[in-house]
Formats: structure tokens, C-alpha cells, sequence
């Protein structure tokens, strides 16, 4: 049975559709650029940039608003850039002055493992 030719790609078909952001979200970029820089203190700006899903140059200005409001500080290590959280910084918005930052980091990562719990043994 001979071969059967392979169908060549259309060079104008449209690319696969990009699913659509939402119109609003509970949380800013900056709160998520915050996130985003808990998860990861040494991640680049691009990293950064594709999980928020915002520009690198929104990205850096964002990061330049945390730092200028203390809520992150830039440390050099080498010829890259890692960020420092101050988690005891408080929110912005009056309605929430009175909450720390730490309290939404801690709700997005999980909360830490306690000292005086052992952590869990391996399953063989």
C-alpha cells in the first residue's frame, strides 16, 4: 500500500485560540506580581511576567511599586536579582490596614510546616 501523502499545514489558518482573561479578578497584578515573587524569590522578570500574564516591562514597574512602598526589597546575588518579602507590611486599602501582608501569601501558599511537627515519613 503506497504511502499517503501527509496534508500540508495551511500557512493563514488562524492559531489555536488563546483562552480569554477574565474581565476582573479578586486580586491585582500587584497582588499577584507579590504572589508570584513568594512562590519564586529567584525568579526573572520574563517568569514572572508569563505567570502573572502581563508584560515584562508592567512586570519590572510593578515590582519597582512594591519596593518603593516596602512591601519587597531587591537583593543582588551575582548578576541576578532576587526579591525579599517584608511580610509584616500591612495592605494598603483602608478597609484592610489592618491585615499584614503574610496573611494572603500564607492563604495562596499553604501554611508552613510547624517545627514541632516531624514531617511526614516516605511510603515505601
Amino acid at each position: 500500500m503506497p504511502d499517503s501523502p501527509v496534508p500540508e499545514k495551511d500557512p493563514e489558518a488562524a492559531p489555536p485560540p488563546v483562552p480569554r482573561r477574565p474581565a476582573w479578578t479578586f486580586l491585582t497584578n500587584h497582588g499577584h506580581v507579590l504572589l508570584s515573587v513568594a512562590a519564586d524569590p529567584q525568579a526573572r522578570i520574563t517568569d514572572i511576567a508569563a505567570r502573572v500574564g502581563i508584560t515584562p516591562r508592567s512586570t519590572l514597574q510593578i515590582l519597582k511599586d512594591l519596593e518603593d512602598g516596602g512591601y519587597l526589597h531587591r537583593v543582588r546575588a551575582g548578576r541576578r536579582t532576587r526579591y525579599a518579602i517584608e511580610p509584616h507590611r500591612h495592605f494598603r486599602h483602608p478597609a484592610t490596614a489592618n491585615q499584614e501582608i503574610d496573611g494572603l501569601i500564607g492563604l495562596f501558599s499553604g501554611p508552613a510546616p510547624s517545627p514541632e511537627v516531624p514531617p511526614p515519613k516516605e511510603v515505601p
